[in-house]
């Protein structure tokens, strides 16, 4: 095995605080949604700890955004491949997730510092993070001020509208979560993924040893 350095510091903070934020926003969204049904805190301090747990993940996003935009990071969420290749590859990846892992068939993707995600993870990372993220803030923002943004919740259809996009949303989030954690244990050990995500660095298969790497 071959140690790559793929998780800069700045992305290891925004990764594990936008963990622990989306944990805290589905407990606490469960909460306010099921008065009676989930109570951990007091109906008050739900909401408000929902609130502002939103705004330091708003924030957290536009420090996420800024970094990979400023520097030179943003190409990992752009594999240098042909819509051809790049839609060849997706196959490929989606065949192992769905069929070749379960035959022990090696990962189609290698890791290096600058394709840390696979043509499949880039493709659902870009529509999470640029699409469904920045929706989910903007309906929250809207529900934690519906009189201040009457005009916006009035053009988006009412209140109903908002919050059953919110809460859709919500339910992606939760399901998308399980989803990443099973994911990331998918590695030539179950924790390998996780140990990146902790140190910034991967063990990576020699045979997959990019050129110039140490």
């Amino acid at each position: 095995m071959t140690r790559i350095y793929v998780n800069p510091l700045p992305v290891r903070i925004w990764h594990w605080t936008n963990a622990l934020g989306f944990v805290l926003l589905i407990l606490t969204g469960l909460q306010i949604r099921y008065l009676g049904a989930v109570q951990v805190v007091s109906f008050k301090t739900a909401v408000q700890l929902h609130n502002w747990v939103g705004f330091v993940l708003i924030a957290n996003f536009a420090i996420w955004l800024g970094f990979y935009l400023f520097t030179d990071k943003i190409r990992v969420y752009h594999p240098n491949l042909s819509p051809k290749g790049h839609f060849l590859a997706t196959f490929r990846q989606m065949r192992y997730y769905g069929y070749g892992i379960f035959r022990g068939d090696p990962n189609p993707h290698h890791v290096t510092a600058y394709t840390k995600f696979n043509a499949l993870q880039s493709v659902m990372y870009q529509i999470v993070m640029m699409i469904l993220v920045p929706v989910q803030f903007y309906t929250g923002v809207l529900l934690w001020d519906v009189a201040r943004f009457s005009g916006q919740v009035e053009w988006l259809g009412g209140v109903r509208i908002v919050d059953t996009l919110h809460v859709l949303l919500f339910i992606f989030f939760s399901a998308f979560i399980f989803v990443h954690v099973y994911l990331s244990s998918l590695g030539h050990t179950p924790s390998a993924h996780f140990k990146a995500m902790i140190t910034g660095w991967e063990d990576v298969e020699d045979d997959a040893k990019p050129a110039g790497t140490t």
